[in-house]
């Protein structure tokens, strides 16, 4: 606070009121300063002052309008004191003018001449004590602004911090999960691996028959073996590549005795002969809302789990039935229809100090390399993120169920509609010869796809690229259908190929094919893809769709 916001501003032109009142505040160490007129007044009233000290008679002069506009508006926590010198005029107008007065300065304290000094310097004490009162509420609330920007810019620094620290744990959560799949996935090598050899054994050894063989009879059998076995192939490799998709969650409603249904061989194929996997559903189970690759990588863990602990050999059951009304785990918010998820086994079981760490990430009581400690931190994460939790019931020599209560679904779940077996693949409706442009980077595939289309009975040019495919449109050559991979060298693939010809030649066929699930899943677009490997029946049919 400067000092001219301590001092005292006297107005009072006539006679010796504004000198000698200036000299008796100087004896009590009060600081004033004399104006002349209004005007000068207002001009400083801006450096500041503790009170005013006017004379009537100044007041009855000029114009009072910046006087009381400065009033009016100063500051909030500002009610300037003013003492007013009056005369001992009682007459009805000046009573009126000094109501006046009083009102439009507001803090007004009225002294009546004379004036003994000890009155008048004692009321300019109380003026300046109640002004400092002001001051420091001043403060006070300069003090609070400070404080409240200083809060709002640590919030906002702490906000930020919370989003960054939020981003940074969920993409550590995705890097676990990645981690928990590729764990998973490395426990499947195994005996996916002895899987494929099998299947290649059986197509390689009827190749090799078939060059022996001399009965037709003999031959069809070879034929329906690699046959199957190719079908098996295709079945794991879909399995598989689903699995091992990176995709955000996304929960939807899912029939757990289907989905599991179809994972049943997978999981029989990789945790061994020596033991034996059994699936119970209820009828009618409840549909639950899950993310469904999350719900195939926590079974997957929790049977892999349960086959090391029978290293020699065991049983493992997976079930799932209805709870209604369940209440358990402690917490309010878990209550209603559930559906139980189980696996059991009969392995080692665990102490009571295990299973009280197990789900913890990172733990582990298997040796140096047989495991990261994640499947069961993944699927305590899928149960809570489902809404639901894990219970565990286990006993040392005994055996093991990890059961995962998941909340029932209010929607039901969309069934994928079943694909056309090749014997119910309609006919051909148009038999002309078509020039088909093929478009295949791999020069085997390429040659058994122009071997199916002549024997289709039509016309095939071929090429590697996206770019040779566009060059060969731009040649006018004559082209009634485009069959594309969808995954090709260089920076354009089959789809934006097709949307590229689209735009080129409107009206265009055009038909992709995948080995990639993942890029089969052309639902968002009006393109067709038939998913590798095809028949000889299911490439006549995806034709003769998509020249309709």
């Amino acid at each position: 606070m400067n000092e001219d916001a301590e001092r005292v501003l006297i107005l009072a032109p006539i006679g010796r009121d504004g000198p000698a009142t200036a000299e008796l505040l100087k004896r009590s160490d009060v600081a004033s300063h004399v104006c002349a007129d209004i005007e000068g007044l207002m001009a400083e009233l801006p450096r500041g002052a503790a009170a005013l000290f006017v004379a009537e008679e100044a007041l009855s002069r000029g114009d009072l309008t910046p006087l009381t506009s400065w009033v009016t508006f100063q500051p909030p926590w500002s009610d300037l004191p003013v003492i007013v010198l009056t005369s001992r005029r009682q007459d009805r107008a000046v009573t009126t003018w000094r109501s006046d007065i009083v009102f439009n300065l507001g803090n007004v304290t009225l002294l009546e001449r004379p004036v003994q000094p000890i009155t008048l310097v004692s009321t300019v004490r109380a003026a300046m004590r109640a002004r400092r009162r002001q001051y420091e509420v001043r403060d006070l609330l300069d003090m609070r602004d400070r404080a409240a920007g200083e809060l709002s810019r640590k919030v906002t620094e702490a906000t930020a911090e919370l989003h960054e620290q939020m981003d940074r744990q969920a993409r550590m959560q995705e890097t676990l999960r990645q981690a928990q799949k590729m764990e998973a996935m490395g426990q499947l090598t195994g005996g996916v691996a002895h899987d494929f050899n099998n299947l290649l054994m059986v197509v390689s050894a009827g190749l090799d028959m078939l060059e022996r063989t001399k009965t037709r009879e003999r031959a069809n059998m070879l034929f329906d073996s690699m046959r199957n076995a190719i079908q098996r192939g295709a079945g794991l490799t879909r399995q598989l590549l689903t699995f091992a998709r990176r995709q955000p969650l996304q929960s939807e409603p899912i029939n757990l005795a289907s989905k599991l249904g179809k994972m049943q061989e997978l999981l029989q194929r990789s945790l061994g002969t020596n033991l034996q996997l059994t699936m119970a559903f209820e009828d009618a189970l409840w549909p639950v809302d899950v993310d469904p690759n999350e719900l195939e990588l926590t079974v997957l863990n929790l049977a892999f789990n349960s086959r090391d602990a029978m290293p020699d050999g065991g049983a493992i059951a997976v079930r799932a039935e209805n709870v209604p009304a369940w209440r358990g785990g402690g917490d309010a918010k878990l209550a209603g229809d559930f559906v139980r998820l189980s696996v059991t086994d009969n392995g080692t079981g665990m102490s009571p100090e295990i299973k009280a760490r197990v789900f913890e990430p990172f733990f582990t009581t298997k040796e140096v390399g047989k495991g990261s400690g994640l499947g069961l931190a993944q699927a305590y994460g899928f149960a809570r993120g489902s809404g639901g939790l894990v219970e565990i019931e286990s006993e040392v020599g005994k055996g093991t169920t990890i059961a995962i209560m998941l909340p029932r679904s209010a929607h039901a779940p969309m069934e994928t509609p079943a694909q056309p077996s090749p014997e119910g693949v309609p006919p051909d409706t148009d038999r002309r010869s078509r020039h088909i442009l093929v478009v295949e980077d791999d020069e085997e595939v390429a040659a058994l796809v122009i071997e199916m289309l002549g024997s289709l009975g039509h016309t095939t040019m071929r090429v590697g690229s996206a770019s040779s495919a566009l060059g060969a449109l731009a040649n006018e050559r004559r082209i009634d259908l485009v069959f594309s991979d969808v995954m090709m060298p260089g920076e354009m693939d089959g789809i934006a190929l097709a949307r590229e010809m689209s735009l080129r030649r409107p009206g265009l066929p055009i038909l992709l094919t995948s080995g990639n699930p993942v890029a089969n899943d052309l639902s968002h677009t009006e393109l067709s893809v038939l998913a590798k490997p095809y028949t000889l029946d299911q490439l006549k049919s995806a034709l003769g769709a998509a020249f309709k």
